[in-house]
């Protein structure tokens, strides 16, 4: 691959988000407030962004913003604070598990608003074309497969992957609640295709993502500080608990919201918004190796199944990816070599005008 980088970043957000759904549950299950949450979680990560911004532009400066990317910008932090605000509600109501399998919808919606809006290219003549189709459908099997399947175990630890553990208590929601919370995860998913679509729709005419992002929290702050009044206007509500509430809070705006919303803005300039997409059902993935690893999860052969195809199907992706890169590259090299070609040949033909 070109550039490792924007791999290995994306990677490490996918790790980090994993950690934060299980914190967020379990402080939403002692009475945090998720409304309140996202306000406070982008608070803490403006934080982080106002002095980074400040060190990073004093002395290179940045592009000047015109009124259309302010826009564009408002755009983006209005789709985020929704995608925000339905994911953490809606893993209040159902578990981390399921949002992670929820999630994995997102390449799906992805591609399809990208082929709609033109950011992506659908030739199925082309291999690199079938490949990212493909890819992207096998990985949403290979998520489900993981999600649905369990198989007989391969380890001997506790209980099964899905029934969640919060501080020694198995928190299993009522059915109602798993139906609701799987409505908004979706709905959330749907907002974070929509959030990477018009990342890279700013980035193109604005490559500035130290400047997007850090505008884009403060949007997200004003928007989601109005949203929480409306809906919780209590001040016990408002009031922080030493205890895993903050913790959550300073986890999600050190850790993932602050890096995530760069990482993710400069991977859709260096390689779209389906791509960037991909990573999602990875999350599944990591969610499980984590839970062996540290939480002592039983290990079954449908997650390790899923776990596989779910890699076959990134894989295809990225290799497409990869091709229509090279497709890409080829073709400004044979345009640069044509135009150097005609160039050094115009001073012969001057000379030999001249001689004649």
């Amino acid at each position: 691959m070109k550039i490792p980088g924007v791999t290995t970043l994306m990677v490490t957000v996918q790790c980090l988000e994993v950690g934060l759904n299980t914190l967020i549950k379990e402080a939403t299950a002692k009475g945090m407030s998720d409304f309140v949450f996202v306000v406070y979680s982008n608070a803490m990560a403006l934080c982080f962004l106002l002095p980074s911004a400040f060190i990073y532009y004093r002395k290179r400066g940045f592009l000047p913003i015109t009124r259309a990317v302010v826009s564009r910008i408002f755009l983006l932090s209005m789709v985020s604070c929704c995608e925000q605000t339905l994911m953490y509600t809606g893993i209040g109501y159902s578990s981390p598990t399921l949002a992670s399998a929820m999630v994995d919808l997102t390449p799906a919606f992805t591609y399809i608003v990208a082929l709609i809006s033109r950011l992506e290219k659908l030739n199925m003549k082309l291999r690199s074309g079938k490949a990212k189709s493909i890819g992207t459908v096998v990985s949403i099997v290979g998520a489900l497969v993981v999600t649905l399947h369990e198989g007989f175990p391969l380890t001997s630890h506790r209980g099964p992957t899905h029934n969640i553990v919060v501080s020694g208590e198995n928190l299993i929601p009522e059915p109602s609640d798993w139906v609701l919370g799987g409505f908004l995860l979706s709905a959330g998913s749907f907002c974070l295709s929509l959030v990477f679509i018009v990342k890279t729709w700013i980035i193109k005419d604005y490559p500035e993502e130290l400047m997007v992002a850090t505008i884009s929290c403060s949007f997200v702050i004003i928007l989601s500080s109005i949203v929480a009044l409306i809906v919780d206007s209590s001040a016990q509500a408002w009031l922080l608990k030493p205890d895993t509430e903050l913790i959550a809070i300073v986890y999600s705006g050190t850790f993932v919201v602050s890096l995530r919303s760069i990482v993710h803005i400069w991977a859709c300039r260096k390689r779209g918004p389906v791509y960037v997409a991909m990573f999602n059902p990875l999350g599944m993935v990591i969610s499980l190796a984590m839970g062996v690893t540290f939480l002592k999860d039983t290990l079954y052969l449908g997650s390790i199944i899923g776990a596989g195809v779910i890699a076959l199907g990134f894989y295809g992706v990225i290799w497409g990816q990869d091709q229509e890169e090279k497709m890409v590259d080829e073709k400004n090299n044979g345009r640069c070599d044509s135009v150097s070609s005609s160039s050094s040949t115009a001073p012969l033909l001057q000379n030999k005008s001249i001689h004649v």
